[in-house]
């Protein structure tokens, strides 16, 4: 690899950290740490930190200015080094778009108060959506890091079911990904105190619309993980080169391992850590149906 293909792996991993700390800001209840001041934090440049919230949201906001730096300077290179018309620009191009919107999403959250003790509807779309595009941020940078380092270009031409395969897949982890923002929203402000009480809240009429919505996050987890499964065993049949293989084992197993993370969070109660381990294997699975994705629809 070059060292623009090593530098946009380098920002891949970056970025991921920054959603980990995300996850740690909302399940601290750190969102507001800062105030309602965007972009400063409290109305300062580097503010005093008086509470372990304030330090937690500045953090975020440092590693998310890193990231936004990052991945203009990868915007920068990249156009550099590749012809008007390569399909390597997409991956840089898009990433950069998407960023941004990240950003303004971010500081949407902050500036709307959709922080801390929110429990809006208001709030619930907000958090979905910016899981949304999260998850269509990592995907350009994988795509990125995946052609510059030697990937060939995706086509959807002639290459029959595949192409609606993946993208019902695809499709199911991003509904994954945004039921699981919603149920750990859920589970942030209205934490359980056993096993037994989360059952018996799921059947409260009168309980809170996020505690009512937590089972449906699992349920819409197993028939994707099922899906997935099935899809990675049987492309891996037909694969004949090793890198395919490797690929399909990846997502197959990736995908069970989140299983078995998400059944664990569920029985300890959602725990911080649990939840960061969840969200991290989470973007494990995303990542890598869009590598998987990109060797399969390749071409010459």
């Amino acid at each position: 690899m070059n060292r623009f293909a090593k530098f946009s792996i380098a920002v891949l991993a970056w970025n991921v950290l920054v959603v980990l700390w995300g996850a740690i800001v909302r399940a601290t209840g750190s969102g507001a740490g800062c105030g309602s001041h965007w972009p400063s934090c409290n109305g300062q440049i580097i503010p005093t930190p008086e509470r372990v919230q304030t330090i937690i949201e500045f953090a975020h906001r440092i590693m998310s200015g890193v990231a936004l730096i990052l991945v203009l300077i990868l915007l920068l290179w990249g156009l550099k080094s590749y012809a008007r018309g390569s399909y390597q620009r997409i991956g840089f191009i898009g990433a950069a778009v998407f960023i941004i919107i990240e950003a303004l999403l971010g500081a949407g959250l902050v500036l709307f108060k959709l922080v801390e003790a929110n429990s809006s509807a208001f709030r619930a779309v907000a958090v979905a959506l910016h899981l949304f595009n999260t998850f269509v941020l990592l995907a350009f940078l994988s795509l990125n890091a995946w052609w510059t380092a030697g990937g060939k270009r995706i086509s959807l031409k002639q290459r029959g079911i595949l192409p609606l395969m993946f993208a019902i897949g695809l499709a199911g982890v991003a509904i994954i990904g945004m039921s699981g923002a919603i149920t750990a929203l859920g589970d942030t402000l209205f934490p359980s105190t056993s096993l037994a009480h989360t059952l018996a809240e799921q059947s409260n009429p009168a309980a809170h619309f996020l505690i009512r919505l937590r089972i449906y996050h699992p349920i819409i987890a197993i028939f994707v993980s099922v899906y997935s499964l099935y899809f990675a065993r049987s492309l891996y049949n037909q694969y004949t080169q090793l890198t395919g293989k490797r690929l399909a084992m990846l997502l197959g197993g990736l995908t069970i391992i989140q299983l078995l993370a998400g059944a664990s969070n569920v029985i300890l109660l959602a725990p911080i850590w649990m939840q960061v381990i969840h969200l991290f294997l989470a973007d494990s699975v995303w990542i890598s149906y869009i590598l998987l994705a990109g060797y399969t629809l390749s071409v010459e």
